[in-house]
């Protein structure tokens, strides 16, 4: 009778509270392992026969699709939500759209801006490498042009030499056959 009185102190009380602990960890335990075993029969993913796998695997083949319809159904119902409230009024429409017309603009300027500095860089490196060509062409030329005038200037020079000896073997030739007669 002392636990269910509440004239008799401090202790009846505690008597009570304790009893309320008690009883509330030995049901949260029950329910703890309730769930383990609920977790355990639903969690098992190895069905025991053939014919529950083949159910299994004929349910995700319907549920995938489902389940993939019901997602893109609800993203449209959430996007058309959206839109609509955007897009409630006249201005709110033409300042989306003058907004998109900005942005198209400043795409296309930025676009013209990088063709104009592809092209003066493609120009630029054309102009140069022209240039590499004629030069090397004219220091060509002039290296050729130059050993053309020394071959010429050696041929003449040997020429010359070849013409003296001739002159030479011939004036000692005829003072030879001269003296010889």
């Amino acid at each position: 009778m002392a636990t269910t009185s509440s004239q008799g102190g401090g202790k009846p009380a505690t008597r009570r509270s304790t009893t309320r602990r008690t009883t509330r960890r030995t049901t949260s335990r029950r329910s703890a392992t309730a769930r383990r075993t609920t977790r355990a029969t639903t969690t098992s993913t190895q069905p025991r026969t053939p014919v529950e796998q083949a159910q299994e695997i004929a349910g995700r083949a319907l549920l995938v699709p489902v389940g993939a319809s019901l997602l893109a159904g609800d993203n449209l119902v959430s996007t058309v939500k959206e839109l609509a409230t955007k897009y409630r009024t006249r201005s709110a429409i033409e300042r989306e759209l003058k907004r998109y017309e900005r942005r198209g603009v400043t795409a296309r300027n930025r676009l013209e801006r990088q063709v104009r500095r592809t092209r003066t860089r493609f120009e630029r490196q054309v102009r140069q490498r022209q240039n590499l060509v004629q030069r090397s062409v004219k220091q060509n030329r002039r290296r050729l042009e130059r050993e053309v005038r020394s071959v010429r200037r050696d041929l003449e020079k040997q020429s010359g030499m070849l013409g003296t000896r001739v002159e030479k073997l011939v004036t000692d030739a005829q003072g030879l056959i001269g003296s010889a007669s």
